[in-house]
Formats: structure tokens, sequence, C-alpha cells
């Protein structure tokens, strides 16, 4: 069985992750696959409307397949991993300006590059399964497939507080955040997928769309955009200890045990994205982090301890906060030369598809 599955419905092309096992991850022969599908449908007059959905009950997408990054990050020189982002962050550009509707229905986990796959679309479903996060701090990585833009888009200062934290939010949070349109219940979404075959997307999401259960972050507003908004990682942690509220100093406790070396990259690219602009270019900025992810000991050490041997003990490199130098962290943001991902340059000339 692939691993990517394509069906016509009516006016509707579909696209099913079909890792079910592993959680839909992604993978680099998926992402390809995607993107020859994407280019069918665009010149197919009789496809309408792209529907996106993962196999399986847990959720559409769980990210990449870092399993498959840790081993090559460990045993190899890097090259299939930047060959595997060179090719999903112009997936996530693609589908970002995609010309007819595209529909992501971010039902249960959507994780890292689940995200990708999804939150960049002209129409984002959740439910009140959803759970949605971007965790890359956890495993000595950072934000990435257009991540860091799309939480420097949110309000106030929750982006910095989901990309540090690395926290996952359900459905009325992703609206809050920008992260999804519409909110539909998980048992309305087989009739939702069969009328998008039929009818225009606003008249089958006027069907189903309902008001998601309360979110969490609405209340936590006032101290989480006091306190991530200071400049520092180390001051964020500060002001949340100094905070009364017991949910702040979860949250330090909860940055603490991130690698300290991404916790502060994370905070520069997200401030840097701000100023950055389009997506293109922030993908650009993505991919140069990324890279050098593969030469930090973190990202090896990250995974290992989540996901290979899963013992949630990694030993950081540097383990605290204050040897992380800024020196450190601008090593991370230098140019790739020849191998950069050159995104920008289209995203100049070319205007944002809005549905």
């Amino acid at each position: 069985m692939s691993d990517v599955l394509f069906r016509r419905s009516g006016r509707a092309a579909h696209v099913v992750l079909n890792r079910p096992g592993a959680l839909n991850a992604l993978t680099h022969e998926m992402v390809l696959r995607v993107g020859e599908a994407l280019t069918r449908w665009e010149h197919d007059p009789g496809v309408e409307v792209v529907v996106v959905t993962g196999a399986g009950e847990r959720g559409l997408c769980a990210g990449g397949d870092i399993r498959a990054i840790h081993d090559d990050a460990r045993d190899g020189d890097g090259t299939a991993s930047a060959a595997f982002w060179r090719d999903e962050y112009r997936l996530n550009a693609r589908i970002a300006r995609y010309p007819k509707p595209y529909v992501a229905v971010m039902d249960g986990i959507v994780m890292g590059g689940g995200v990708g796959v999804s939150a960049h679309g002209s129409v984002r479903v959740v439910t009140e399964r959803s759970r949605i996060a971007m965790p890359e701090t956890g495993i000595g990585f950072v934000p990435d497939v257009g991540g860091t833009h799309l939480l420097a888009l949110a309000p106030g200062e929750l982006g910095t507080y989901l990309a540090l934290t690395g926290v996952p939010i359900g459905a009325a949070d992703a609206l809050l955040c920008g992260l999804a349109d519409h909110h539909v219940p998980s048992a309305a979404l087989p009739a939702l997928v069969d009328a998008l075959a039929e009818l225009p997307v606003h008249d089958a999401l006027a069907r189903h769309v309902q008001a998601p259960p309360p979110g969490r972050l609405a209340g936590r507003r006032d101290w989480i955009d006091a306190c991530f908004r200071a400049d520092t990682v180390e001051e964020i942690v500060q002001r949340l200890l100094a905070q009364g509220a017991p949910a702040a100093k979860e949250t330090a406790e909860t940055l603490l045990a991130k690698s300290p070396t991404a916790l502060k990259v994370t905070l520069a690219a997200l401030r840097r994205a701000r100023r950055l602009g389009p997506l293109e270019r922030v993908l650009d900025q993505e991919y140069r982090v990324s890279c050098a992810c593969l030469r930090s000991p973190d990202l090896v050490e990250g995974i290992r301890a989540q996901v290979v041997d899963k013992d949630r003990d990694p030993s950081w490199t540097p383990a605290t906060l204050v040897e992380v130098s800024d020196a450190d962290v601008e090593r991370f943001f230098t140019s790739l030369g020849e191998r950069e991902l050159g995104l920008a340059a289209a995203s100049d000339s070319t205007e944002e598809v809005v549905w």
C-alpha cells in the first residue's frame, strides 16, 4: 500500500497521508508525490478543490520522519536530510500560493511537518480532537516548514509561547492564533468531505461549521504577552517565575527542560521572521537554520531521548542557557552560499492567493 493515496470525487481531488502506524509522518517520497499531484490538479479543469486528510484515527500527520533525520545526522553527512527539507519547504510555499482552494482537515494530531502541509492552506479545518504543535525545541531542533512565519503572525506573543514551549493546542486556540479557519465536529467530517465533491467550499462549510469548545490561551494572554515579549530566553524564564500564576511557573519549568541552544535560536528566528515578510523569505531562513542543526549535537541527542530510546532524559550541549552565546546563535543563520534554498526571489513577484 502506498504511503500517500490520491483519489477523485466529483469536483474534489483528495490527498490521503497513509502511514497510520507512524502517525502519517512524512517521508521524502511522500513530499515529492504530493507535489506532483498538485501540479497535475492545478492544470486540470475538473479539479476545483484539493482536500488533504490523514489515514487512521490518530491524526493528520505527526511531522517528518525524524528517525531518518537522526540516523542521517549521526551516521551520514546530512545531505539526505537537507534534500528532504529542500523539497518539503518548497511544497509548503507551493501550498500557500496554490491557485485552487486547498482544504486541510486538521483532525487529531498535527505536528511539525503536519503543520507545514496544512496550516499554509487556504481553508484549514480543526475539530474538537485537534492537537496542533510545533514541538521542535524538545528534540534540539527549531520550528520549520514555515512555522516561524505562522507563529510570528499570531496575536501578541502567543506564537513565541508556542514556539518555545512546543505545547499542543486545541481548536479554539488554533483559531485564535491564526493556524486554522473553521471548527467542524469530527463526527461531521465525512459529511463535509462528501459535500466538497458537489458544492463550492463556502457552501459545504456553511452546513457543518460550529463554534469550538473553549480554549485556554485567551485567559492567559496577560502573562504570556508580558513574559514572552522579553528580549532573551533567560529573561522570559525570570518573568515567568516571578508571575503568581501556577501555569506561568509550569511554563518556566517546561522551557528549562528544552534544548538551551534550540530555545535561543528559535527566539532569534521568530524575531527575524517578523521582519522578513513573505513566507518564502522565512523558509529560506529556516533552511539555513535546519541545515545548521544537523551539525549540532542536540538534534541527535534530542531525537534519541524522545523517539529512539524514549528515556525522555536528553543531555543537552551546552546544558544551560547562559552557556549559549550570541555567537553560537548567529552561526545558525550563516548563509549557505550556493546551497541556499532560494525561494525569496519568487515571493517578490508573486502575490499570495486568498480565498
